[in-house]
């Protein structure tokens, strides 16, 4: 059983005066066999809540279980858990095979056991032609399998995966990507997986854990918090181009940009239904739910176009404040200097307080 339960978890450097807390009272489920990815930005905790998991942090105030057994004073050794590094933090002068295997030998593993582990993640990886060859051997992505091998042979509850594709190429990330997702599907490990890429989170993940200086602003499948964002961080953060996010004072159908300290000079937009309160509110629109409309639409002024191959980014200002739209590249595109008319579908609003810049 391999289920992972965070209660009021606290991390702080330091004490008195020089005290840094840099985890603030995380709290999350982990179920069994479940792919959690923990995404933000860097700098807001999310290796130090992965390396406290591990046993490489200490914690400060809290409770880590794993596999319903509290760990908060085991050894690393002793929480059953395999953790694969950025940096593969393989042996430069050993073998693939004696890189798999050397954990299971220290452990004093029947050797024929060794043997048909190491062959069988080998088999799963597409290692097998390259257990003869040393680390300097091999490309990035071959040595990312080989740290993935060695955690798989020690059969944990848990795997621990510290932004393990960050020094690959893009086509290699894309590549491992899949081989972790088929590594998961076969093995069905519990697994936490930390990155700072939105793209790895959204295509890994069952479930995402947000975080945002040191707190987690939502956790959720990622559909939910790609639809359904709790607040304009995770909008802001979860999506390429970002969300777009305008202040104004919302009454009924109509959304004075801006604020109502100079309602007369704000620029207004019809909205497709009413907002959900009267009052100063925040609103949130995907580039990609944006459209071009004929006339009576939301003014945009455009600067810069993007060409992104099948799709092209339109940035402008609306109201003062910075848009884009995601047009295919099928369609006509504006100039840079025109104004164009939008329009956005009632469903693809996203309204959030403007003091707490939480989901309304």
């Amino acid at each position: 059983m391999g289920a992972i339960s965070l209660r009021n978890v606290d991390k702080v450097y330091g004490r008195g005066a020089k005290a840094n807390k840099v985890v603030h009272g995380v709290n999350a489920e982990i179920a069994d066999g479940e792919f959690i990815v923990i995404v933000g930005p860097s700098g807001c905790g999310k290796s130090t809540l992965l390396r406290m998991v591990a046993g490489l942090e200490e914690i400060t105030v809290g409770e880590i279980d794993i596999g319903g057994r509290v760990v908060n004073g085991l050894e690393p050794a002793e929480r059953d858990i395999a953790m694969v590094f950025q940096n593969y933090a393989l042996y430069p002068h050993m073998s693939v095979y004696d890189n798999m295997a050397y954990g299971l030998k220290i452990a004093k593993v029947p050797k024929a056991e060794i043997e048909a582990r190491v062959q069988k993640a080998a088999k799963i990886l597409e290692l097998t032609v390259f257990l003869g060859r040393t680390p300097r051997q091999l490309s990035g992505g071959q040595r990312q399998r080989v740290a993935m091998g060695r955690a798989i042979v020690r059969q944990p509850q848990v795997f621990l995966f510290d932004e393990p594709l960050s020094n690959l190429d893009a086509k290699l990330r894309a590549a491992t990507r899949l081989e972790i997702l088929k590594l998961h599907r076969e093995l069905g490990v519990t697994s936490l997986f930390v990155t700072h890429d939105q793209v790895e989170a959204m295509t890994l993940a069952q479930r995402m854990i947000v975080m945002n200086a040191g707190r987690i602003e939502q956790i959720g499948s990622p559909e939910e918090v790609y639809s359904r964002p709790a607040s304009t961080f995770v909008g802001g953060f979860i999506g390429s181009p970002p969300m777009n996010l305008m202040e104004g004072v919302a009454d009924g159908s109509r959304f004075a940009l801006g604020g109502a300290a100079s309602p007369a000079a704000a620029t207004t937009l019809a909205l497709p239904a009413a907002a959900p309160r009267a009052g100063a509110l925040k609103l949130g629109v995907r580039p990609e739910h944006v459209e071009l409309t004929a006339a009576g639409g939301w003014p945009l002024q455009v600067e810069m176009i993007e060409m992104l191959g099948a799709e092209r980014l339109i940035h402008g200002h609306l109201g003062g404040f910075a848009f884009t739209l995601r047009l295919d590249a099928t369609l006509q595109p504006p100039r840079p200097g025109d104004t164009v008319e939008l329009s956005v579908p009632a469903q693809h609003l996203h309204w959030f307080d403007a003091t707490t810049n939480l989901r309304v």
